[in-house]
């Protein structure tokens, strides 16, 4: 007699991507309204999901006018000979360069995103991460909402390297202990 346990079928799991937005005035405006967050949202795998203001056309809404109608898709796919899932993102708005990282994205490029990243445009902030799964036919979207920036202006000034003799130069004077 089969063990009841070997022949249930093995469930798939669903790759998920976690979204962790952020605006500077989301008290205020409350921008992210329409947003469900702290919930798996699970969408068909061949389906182009579009973020912007205008709600008969994109499927996550920001409600704020400086958004475009159609702001960006979020596209799901298998990489070419392998098992693996991701995503691809691709600007809509012919206003507004996305960011996604380091790299600008303008109207109509597109990009595969890494398993993190952050996509900011405007003041929008957010953190993109890719959990993996196996499902063909279906992937997951989930909202978080950050208290805090997510991105860091890194402008900040390179630190001197410290020579091989471990004696830095500086042209600022440095202070000394009188014991040393």
């Amino acid at each position: 007699m089969a063990n009841p346990f070997e022949t249930t079928d093995t469930e798939e799991t669903v790759t998920c991507l976690c979204i962790t937005v952020y605006h500077p005035e989301q008290e205020q405006k409350q921008v992210f309204r329409a947003l469900k967050f702290c919930q798996h949202q699970q969408l068909r795998a061949d389906e182009l999901v579009k973020f912007g203001r205008d709600t008969n056309f994109c499927l996550f809404n920001f409600v704020d006018g400086r958004v475009s109608r159609i702001q960006f898709a979020l596209h799901f796919f298998k990489h070419f000979n392998n098992t693996e899932f991701g995503f691809e993102i691709k600007n809509l708005s012919k206003k507004v360069k996305l960011i996604v990282d380091n790299v600008e994205l303008a109207y109509l490029n597109k990009v595969d995103l890494p398993e993190i990243c952050l996509v900011r445009f405007g003041d929008y902030e957010m953190l993109m991460q890719k959990q993996g799964g196996q499902s063909e036919n279906y992937f997951e979207i989930r909202f978080e909402l950050a208290k805090t920036p997510l991105w860091q202006d890194q402008r900040e000034p390179l630190q001197q390297p410290i020579p091989e003799s471990g004696i830095f130069y500086s042209d600022s004077p440095l202070e000394v202990d009188e014991d040393e």
